[in-house]
């Protein structure tokens, strides 16, 4: 897979952990707050209008950060285009099923299925990327992917209700797959893009596309954009100030700290969607997903555990990546 080439920039990081731990869990709480108020917003505006309002106001607070610290120029300036539509194509694509899967599952199960994508991100490396997973990453791979049988298996009913949860839960699983592809994609483009250029052409490409969505009113009734009234206004304008500051913490994180310290405290957001759960939608985990959630965490703990003892460092990959669940 290639894209082209620009020369390789230098990412360099000033080690204080505390700090990249303290700004990674506050990106996980603000990309949390997001989903839930578009868990409150996405049965009334339509799916894409969500998604161009998630990546065109995110925008503001990148560019303001950018400016602020003289990036923008630079970042704007690449020579891989095609890469970054591609990626911006799986990530919408990805970010649309999770938001979708929000009208049907409770915020604690999405988040928890969410939790298999590193994993098959794993499985995409070794096919697309040709990288060596040895016997320890493939056992963490498939104990992973119990957990999410375990998530999975109350959603899978006959009855009406579980009928919705089970589309909501295959929507949720199938964003999964493609936000491993997002992640594969990255993982290419950082070799020679700097992480500014791949936040701003991913926020860009995907607002752009996000605008195709328009025209399917013809064929698509319920997914016809919508003038947003009062309070909505300000949900939708919160949800993109909320991931674009949730971006900028996360890429602000990494700059502290390598991924092996960072990355796992992306399973906070499983506390943080769960709190909001029950206190903005009187959702409660039941045990089979709390279960199913420490078995993925588990999997997904170990893989980082082994990806360090390997030396495999993703800082720049994770730093450059744009949630597409968020």
């Amino acid at each position: 897979m290639s894209f082209g080439a620009s020369p390789t920039p230098v990412y360099e990081t000033v080690r204080r952990p505390m700090t990249g731990i303290s700004l990674k869990v506050l990106s996980t709480i603000t990309f949390t707050l997001m989903s839930a108020i578009i868990k409150l917003i996405i049965d009334e505006i339509p799916t894409g209008e969500v998604v161009f309002a998630r990546n065109f106001l995110g925008m503001i607070p990148v560019f303001v950060m950018m400016a602020a610290q003289g990036q923008l120029p630079v970042a704007i300036k690449t020579r891989r285009p095609l890469g970054h539509f591609l990626r911006a194509i799986i990530g919408v694509t990805a970010m649309s099923l999770n938001f979708a899967a929000l009208a049907f599952i409770p915020l604690p199960d999405a988040t928890a299925i969410g939790y298999a994508a590193p994993l098959l991100t794993v499985v995409m490396a070794v096919f697309i990327l040709k990288e060596i997973v040895g016997v320890y990453r493939w056992s963490a791979v498939g104990v992973g992917f119990v957990g999410v049988v375990i998530i999975l298996a109350p959603n899978l009913g006959s009855s009406q209700l579980d009928q919705e949860t089970a589309i909501g839960a295959s929507l949720a699983l199938t964003a999964t797959l493609f936000m491993a592809g997002a992640a594969i994609i990255v993982r290419k483009l950082i070799t020679s893009e700097r992480s500014a250029t791949i936040v701003l052409w991913f926020s860009a490409s995907s607002s752009v596309l996000a605008l195709t969505t328009i025209p399917l009113e013809a064929i698509w009734p319920s997914q016809t954009w919508v003038m947003p009234e009062g309070w909505q206004w300000g949900m939708i304008v919160a949800t993109g100030l909320l991931g674009g500051l949730g971006q900028i913490l996360m890429t602000t994180s990494y700059r502290f700290a390598d991924a092996s310290t960072i990355a796992p405290f992306d399973y906070t957001t499983i506390i943080w969607a769960t709190a909001l759960g029950w206190v903005m939608f009187d959702e409660v985990p039941g045990p089979t997903v709390i279960a199913g959630a420490a078995v993925v965490i588990a999997a997904g703990l170990f893989v980082l555990y082994r990806e360090q003892h390997l030396g495999i460092d993703r800082t720049r990959s994770r730093c450059a990546s744009t949630p597409s669940k968020s």
